[in-house]
């Protein structure tokens, strides 16, 4: 089809060189004493907070397994804050959480729906290497995976205070509970939206620097600092669909069947405990 823009990963946004710094990432990531030294320093001042000292819950895990609805739901349901580290992406950080005994919850997605996702929203990133990083991500953190409780997708989006309620039982915490009532999940899905602006108040209330009372007299100002945009608007609807349906044959390319093996094992043995 002339005139037709190359699906996400696959087309010259996915440069050699932007594999090579991907496959880089994918591996140091999994080594929290090197690469959180790391993200401290680069990621001071954005939207992710790193585990350290006073950190007194972490919730992360593989890119699109809902990690901003599970963050802003968790804060939205106390009345105080609470340190959180959250959004880094990188096994290091629950590795870390597991070897301190900090609690923690580790975000998992089936990985068709998590890694199409991605590369939608992330079109530099060739399939083949998000295949790889979402195995490579699970099988670092099975030898781990007693330290953490499982935030599943759909019950994450669906029924978060179900994942609280077993942190709470597994670590002997007394977090309050989500309840996914209308109001409280249109409140979590307009922070959601409201990300965007990188508002720092917003920020502040993701990490536990600020109260969910605090955040709440501020969201005037951030809303009204918010860009008017539309969701769907930083690609036309007819060409997201064009990618989604291009990514979707991809996916069932015969040569990446042994990738999509791979994580497909490792998403059911991250679920299931590692039992056979």
């Amino acid at each position: 089809m002339t005139g037709m823009a190359p699906p996400p990963g696959h087309g010259p946004a996915v440069t050699p060189y932007r594999r090579a710094r991907g496959r880089v990432r994918t591996w140091v990531s999994g080594h929290p004493r090197g690469y959180l030294a790391f993200a401290r320093r680069k990621y001071t001042g954005h939207n992710v907070e790193v585990i350290g000292a006073g950190t007194e819950l972490v919730i992360d895990g593989f890119t699109r397994s809902a990690t901003t609805f599970a963050v802003y739901a968790f804060q939205l349901a106390q009345d105080s804050a609470v340190r959180l580290a959250h959004h880094l992406h990188a096994p290091a950080q629950l590795i870390e959480a597991a070897r301190r005994g900090i609690p923690a919850v580790a975000l998992i997605r089936e990985p068709r729906g998590a890694i199409l996702s991605q590369l939608i929203q992330e079109p530099d990133v060739a399939l083949p290497d998000a295949l790889f990083a979402y195995a490579r991500f699970y099988e670092r953190l099975m030898p781990y995976r007693p330290g953490f409780v499982i935030g599943e997708f759909r019950q994450v989006t669906e029924d978060f205070g179900a994942v609280i309620r077993e942190l709470n039982k597994r670590f002997g915490t007394d977090f309050a509970g989500f309840v996914h009532s209308h109001e409280n999940v249109r409140e979590c899905f307009e922070l959601c939206d409201l990300r965007e602006t990188m508002a720092p108040g917003l920020l502040g209330f993701e990490s536990g620097l600020l109260t969910r009372d605090q955040l709440r007299r501020e969201l005037g100002a951030i809303r009204g600092a918010a860009r008017q945009y539309d969701q769907e608007s930083w690609i036309p609807s007819e060409t997201r669909e064009q990618a989604k349906q291009a990514l979707r044959d991809q996916w069932l390319q015969p040569s990446l069947a042994r990738l999509r093996g791979r994580a497909e094992q490792a998403y059911q043995e991250f679920l299931a405990g590692g039992r056979p």
